[in-house]
């Protein structure tokens, strides 16, 4: 673990993590943007869209935050059979599978308040809980990976994991979301 505090320190660490996760959110921005015409049509979409980045962001967060302060305590284990690495990422699927039905209502009801609906609400919540569950499950892998990185290159995952979990998270959720879009319509 990092013992050097000093400003040349914590900006040699977080500088190039931190340009190289403005490169991702300028491709999050470019793929978004190739979606433009689908998300004008259906509306419901466009609502789906921040929370759906933003809910998968937090998911990875709370993920980062538990591992990281595991890392601190000295009982994190990278060992596929730890029961306590598994216990989290599978509480934080858990977490996934209950709170994007309620995204999906949400937008749902969102959309058919101010623009009226195009689709159903059945459609909606399909996609809502298929791209976030999907997203949950690439938030785990990221934030384990991101976590085993930080503790190899003697990071302090309080610094790294989060943002790069959170900006990942950005660009996967909106191609995610969209794939989804395209199994399901």
């Amino acid at each position: 673990m990092p013992t050097d505090w000093t400003v040349r320190a914590i900006t040699g660490a977080m500088l190039p993590v931190l340009l190289a996760l403005t490169l991702v959110e300028v491709g999050s921005g470019l793929v978004l943007g190739s979606f433009e015409a689908q998300l004008l049509r259906y509306p419901t979409l466009l609502a789906l869209v921040p929370v759906t980045i933003g809910t998968a962001g937090n998911l990875g967060s709370i993920l980062a935050a538990r591992l990281s302060t595991s890392f601190h305590l000295g009982t994190l284990s990278f060992d596929l059979a730890d029961e306590h690495l598994a216990g989290n990422a599978v509480a934080t699927l858990a977490l996934a599978l209950s709170i994007f039905p309620l995204v999906g209502v949400g937008a749902w009801g969102l959309t058919a308040l101010v623009s009226g609906v195009r689709l159903s609400l059945g459609t909606v919540v399909a996609i809502s809980v298929a791209s976030g569950l999907s997203l949950a499950v690439l938030a785990v892998a990221v934030t384990l990976t991101v976590t085993y990185v930080a503790y190899r290159f003697r990071l302090d995952p309080d610094d790294v994991v989060i943002p790069v979990v959170t900006n990942t998270c950005d660009v996967l959720g909106v191609v995610v979301l969209f794939v989804t879009v395209q199994l399901i319509l």
